[in-house]
């Protein structure tokens, strides 16, 4: 395990801070907080663990800021509570099942995979919505894909997690004939279960660094509420881009490491 130093915990302060931002405002802070934690000499299996126990407290608020919209999904909410907590210990008991080797290898992919929908969520919001719209005069509640679709979606977010958000916008859209906004409102419930559980399951694996958990999880939520109040100035699409273009030159570095 790395030996943090203060310039070593400053800089993952500031990652974190400028990821809660990022979360905020466009989705992707993970990868600026995972590469940051193996810059500082932590392993990637102890990084990603470390990353997940420490940015789960960001996904609080955005539940509660949409707890309105869930108000009236109550019965969706319950169906889709179980398969998150299932999915999200699937997915934390993967990560220490494929170990630091095979994770490390997995690494470059994950964070490709996560850049790929990062950088589509623009388009496959469009995508949704036009569905959406298509499917708008239905009133069928497809319960059982909703449970499908939040296991699947949360076996990834307990295993890794950049990205989440925006599987599970498409996974639901598939199966829940609603409007973005309500949709919306069961990610980020669902998020929220996944990560929570699978950070729960991780705290006991013994690889969580805590000194950077405690700097991160206090900055992560400074830079999710600073992001708040600029949120109507900034624009998302220019951080989309830039946090994809960091995503593609990390996983270089991790693929010719």
């Amino acid at each position: 395990m790395a030996d943090l130093g203060i310039l070593d915990l400053m800089a993952l302060g500031a990652a974190a801070l400028a990821g809660g931002g990022v979360n905020a405002l466009a989705g992707g802070g993970t990868l600026i907080t995972f590469p940051a934690l193996t810059a500082v000499g932590i392993p990637a299996l102890s990084a990603n663990i470390t990353n997940t126990v420490a940015l789960t407290p960001g996904y609080i608020g955005g539940t509660i800021a949409q707890r309105a919209d869930l108000e009236h999904q109550r019965t969706r909410a319950l169906v889709v509570a179980v398969p998150a907590i299932v999915g999200g210990l699937i997915g934390a008991a993967l990560l220490l099942v494929a170990g630091e080797r095979l994770f490390r290898d997995l690494v470059p992919w994950l964070i490709l995979l996560a850049a790929v929908l990062i950088g589509g969520d623009r388009w496959l919001k469009r995508w949704v919505t036009a569905r959406l719209t298509a499917d708008g005069t239905s009133h069928r509640v497809h319960l059982g894909g909703a449970a499908l679709a939040a296991l699947a979606g949360s076996v990834y977010g307990g295993f890794f997690g950049a990205g989440l958000g925006i599987i599970l916008l498409a996974l639901y859209s598939l199966v829940l004939p609603e409007t973005l906004v309500r949709i919306n409102a069961l990610k980020q419930l669902t998020s929220f279960l996944a990560n929570s559980t699978a950070a729960l399951f991780l705290v006991f694996s013994g690889k969580v660094v805590w000194e950077a958990v405690a700097v991160m999880a206090v900055c992560a939520l400074a830079g999710g509420v600073l992001a708040g109040r600029f949120v109507r100035r900034a624009n998302p699409d220019v951080l989309r881009a830039v946090v994809v273009v960091i995503a593609v030159i990390v996983a270089i570095v991790y693929f010719v490491r």
